[in-house]
């Protein structure tokens, strides 16, 4: 329990730090901005209590705004997803439901599931990033076209990290 709390938080400060320290300062254009910290809330424990989903989603989007100067953006983004996340959870769960003290990962679920699972979170944070940063219809294709490429390189990075840090377990 102790070791699983310490790897979240471990985990916590290395997404903040790849975000606001590496991605945050790469231009990659004006429609392509990923934020690779969603796979934070993503990758919680599946038993994660509904309460520390939303506290942590909260903690991890107002730290990223902090950094970002966005006034709770990220933050409500982010408790958006979280909010989210157990049903999606409940709408693709395997038929014997998921195994105790494992995460949401590739390799655990395989690529079909983490792609449906993790691509609706990523694609429903943007949605909800975007249109609150613009805050007006007048853009609504272009910022709709924003959330697309956003998410395909959100996505295309976390999926990425999946393979670079998780390690399937050996077979028994």
């Amino acid at each position: 329990m102790l070791n699983e709390i310490i790897r979240n938080i471990v985990r916590f400060a290395i997404l903040v730090g790849i975000q606001v320290l590496v991605i945050k300062n790469i231009e990659m254009g004006r429609f392509i901005n990923p934020f690779i910290y969603v796979l934070f809330i993503i990758g919680l424990p599946f038993e994660t209590p509904k309460w520390l989903l939303l506290f942590s989603a909260f903690a991890m989007g107002i730290t990223i705004d902090l950094f970002y100067d966005t006034a709770g953006m990220h933050a409500a983004a982010c408790v958006f997803i979280a909010y989210l996340r157990p049903g999606l959870l409940k709408l693709f769960s395997p038929r014997d439901g998921y195994e105790f003290g494992t995460q949401p990962t590739i390799q655990y679920l395989g690529i079909p599931w983490f792609l449906s699972y993790s691509g609706i979170l990523i694609l429903l944070h943007h949605i909800v990033l975007f249109y609150i940063e613009v805050f007006r219809f007048s853009e609504f294709f272009t910022t709709f076209f924003r959330v697309i490429v956003s998410s395909v390189f959100t996505l295309l990075l976390v999926v990425i990290s999946q393979y670079l840090f998780h390690r399937k377990k050996a077979q028994e």
